[in-house]
C-alpha cells in the first residue's frame, strides 16, 4: 500500500493527462486473478474503430441477481457448474470490471435502456412494484427507438420493470384493457414482458400491452427462498415455469430471425435468479448448494438454450451476443465458520465462503455502493468470433451499452438521448487496447452516490447505503476512498491519506450529477 506521505505515482505521458491517477496494476485475492485497465486519450480511443462494421443481430442477455462469483469464468472456485457461461467466456471476451449503474433492479434497467443515470428521472432511490408508474418518459429515447431508427426489428422478452400503464389495482385491476404504456410505446416492436421481478404483483404476461390471460387468482405470500408477495395472478401464470416459458419465447424469436428481411434485436432480461428461488424439477439438487446454486444452473441452461437456438439457426457469424446481470446477488457471505447457511438450512439467504462465494471477491452483496453491489459478470461474444477467449480489464458500465451499439451501427442518437453512456467499441476490437472511461457514478438502494476513476474509487457517504452494516447514509461524512489497485476488497478508507484525490472526485461527483439535457 502507498504510505501516508506518499501520493500515488502518476500516470503516464501518454496518458490522458490526468497526473494525479496511477497507472493500476494486477492483484491476486485468495485465488482470484482481477487485472486492473490501462489508460488512453481520447484521441486513441477514437482512432481505434473502424469505420464499416454493418449490422448484426443483436441479442442482450441480462440475468436478475446473478453474481459475479455465480460463473465459473470468473470464479474458479466455484462448486457451480456453469457450462454455457464457460462456452460465452471460451468464444467472446470476458469483461473483469463491468458495472451497473445502480445495485438495484429498476434503476440499473433504465440506465441500460435510456443511457441515462437513473438518478436523473423521478426515482432517486429504491424500485418500484408491479405497480408503479411508467418510468421511462415517453418521449425518452431508448435502445428500441435508438435501433429501430437503425433498420432494426425490435423485441423484448422477460421482466420489464420500469413501469406500465395497467389499469386498476390489486381488487381493481382490470386485465380486459390494454396498457397504456408498454415496450412498445418506447420503441419496441414485439414483447412478452412481466410488469416486475416474479416476486412483486400481478404475476401477469402481456404480450404486445395486452394480458395473455384476463382471469385471476389469488397468489399466497411465501417465505424464503421461494419467496412471492400476495396478489392477483394470472391463471395462466405458473410461478415455476416463468423463466422457462420466457426462454421458449426468445427461442422463437431467434428461430424468426432467418425469414426477416431486417437485423433482429433481442433484449432478453431473465428473472433469475432472483427470488423467487424456484428451480424447476430439472435442476432441483443438482448444484448440491441448496435451491439457490440449483436456480443459478438454471439460467445457464437458459443462456445456453439461447445460444444453441443461434448456433441452428446459422445466424452465429452474423450475431453480436450480449450477456450480463443488473446488480450483483442477493447471497450475503458468512464468516463465522459455525453459522448455519444456505446448505444447512434452505431458508438462510447466505453462504460460507467454502461453500460459495456468490459476489466473487468482492465486499458487500446486492443493493450496496460497494463492489459486490454493481460489478457484475459481462460478456460479449463477437460475430464470426473475433477476439475469441479474451479478456478485458477496463472499466465499463451498462449504461455503456447505448453508445457502443450506436457507434457499431453507425446510428447517431438524437439530441438529448443517452448524455451519460460512452462507447467502449475499441475494446471489441482489441481487449487489451489502452482505454479510459469517463469517470463512472454507481448508486445504492438508498441513493448513495460513488465515483469511480481509473484505480479511485470515492464513495459519497458513510456506510454501504444499502443492505450490509454499517448502512450510513448519503452525504454523511466520512466519505469513503478506495485504491483498488491494492485494496480491492474495500477495506483501506485512504480518505485522510489522500485528501486532494478524494477533493478533487467530490467535484468531479457534483458536476457529473448537474442536470443532462431534458428531465
Amino acid at each position: 500500500m502507498h504510505s501516508s506521505t506518499s501520493p500515488p505515482p502518476a500516470a503516464s505521458s501518454s496518458g490522458c493527462g490526468n497526473k494525479r491517477l496511477a497507472m493500476p496494476r494486477a492483484w491476486v485475492l485468495t485465488g482470484w486473478l482481477v487485472l486492473a485497465p490501462c489508460l488512453a486519450t481520447a484521441d486513441e480511443q477514437a482512432s481505434a474503430a473502424p469505420a464499416d462494421r454493418g449490422k448484426p443481430h443483436i441479442v442482450l442477455i441480462m440475468a436478475d441477481d446473478l453474481g459475479y462469483g455465480d460463473v465459473s469464468p470468473l470464479n474458479s472456485q466455484s462448486q457451480i457448474a456453469t457450462p454455457a457461461f464457460d462456452r460465452l467466456a471460451a468464444e467472446g471476451i470476458t469483461f473483469t470490471d463491468a458495472h451497473t449503474p445502480s445495485a438495484v433492479c429498476t434503476p440499473t434497467r433504465y440506465g441500460l435502456l435510456t443511457g441515462r443515470y437513473c438518478w436523473r428521472s423521478r426515482l432517486k432511490r429504491g424500485v418500484q412494484n408491479g405497480y408503479g408508474p411508467p418510468l421511462i418518459e415517453a418521449d425518452r429515447p431508448t435502445l428500441g427507438t435508438l435501433l429501430g431508427r437503425a433498420g432494426y426489428r425490435t423485441a423484448v422478452v422477460g421482466k420489464w420493470h420500469l413501469g406500465l400503464g395497467l389499469v386498476g389495482e390489486d381488487d381493481t385491476l382490470d386485465l380486459r384493457q390494454p396498457l397504456t404504456h408498454h415496450p412498445g410505446t418506447v420503441g419496441f416492436q414485439h414483447s412478452l414482458i412481466i410488469p416486475a421481478s416474479l416476486d412483486f404483483p400481478p404475476y401477469v404476461y402481456f404480450r404486445d400491452g395486452q394480458a395473455t390471460s384476463t382471469e385471476t387468482v389469488t397468489q399466497s405470500a411465501r417465505p424464503f427462498p421461494g419467496f412471492t408477495r400476495k396478489g392477483p395472478r394470472a391463471e395462466d401464470f405458473e410461478m415455476r415455469g416463468c423463466l422457462d416459458r420466457l426462454t421458449d419465447e426468445a427461442v422463437t424469436v431467434i428461430e424468426s430471425i432467418p425469414g426477416q428481411e431486417r437485423p433482429t434485436f433481442l433484449y432478453f432480461p431473465l428473472t433469475a435468479p432472483h427470488k423467487p428461488v424456484l428451480p424447476t424439477e430439472e435442476f432441483l439438487g443438482t448444484s448440491g448448494l441448496g435451491p439457490y446454486g440449483d436456480f443459478v444452473r438454471q439460467v445457464d441452461a437458459c443462456l445456453g438454450r439461447t445460444l444453441e437456438a443461434i448456433d441452428r439457426t446459422g445466424i452465429s457469424d452474423e450475431t453480436l451476443v450480449i450477456v450480463t446481470s443488473d446488480n450483483g446477488s442477493f447471497m450475503h457471505r458468512l464468516d463465522d465458520a459455525d453459522a448455519s447457511d444456505h446448505v444447512d438450512d434452505a431458508s438462510i439467504q447466505a453462504y460460507r465462503p467454502e461453500h460459495h462465494r456468490a459476489n466473487g471477491p468482492w465486499r458487500g452483496t446486492k443493493a450496496d455502493i460497494w463492489e459486490a453491489g454493481h460489478r457484475v459478470p459481462f460478456f460479449v461474444r463477437l460475430p464470426g468470433g473475433t477476439n475469441a477467449g479474451g479478456t478485458c480489464s477496463a472499466v465499463v458500465g451498462l449504461i455503456d451499452i447505448y453508445a457502443t451499439l450506436a457507434e457499431w451501427t453507425g446510428t447517431s442518437p438524437v439530441a438529448d438521448a443517452a448524455p451519460d453512456s460512452h462507447s467502449f467499441l475499441p475494446l471489441l476490437d482489441d481487449p487489451t487496447a489502452t482505454f479510459r472511461r469517463p469517470p463512472l457514478v454507481c448508486h445504492s438502494v438508498a441513493g448513495m452516490f460513488a465515483l469511480r476513476d481509473a484505480h479511485w474509487k470515492l464513495v459519497a457517504g458513510n456506510g454501504s447505503g444499502g443492505r450490509e452494516k454499517p448502512r450510513g447514509k448519503p452525504f454523511e461524512r466520512p466519505y469513503q476512498l478506495f485504491d483498488l489497485s491494492i485494496d480491492p476488497g474495500e477495506q483501506n478508507n485512504l480518505i485522510t491519506n489522500y485528501p486532494e484525490v478524494a477533493k478533487e472526485m467530490e467535484a468531479t461527483l457534483t458536476q457529473i450529477r448537474e442536470p443532462q439535457g431534458r428531465p
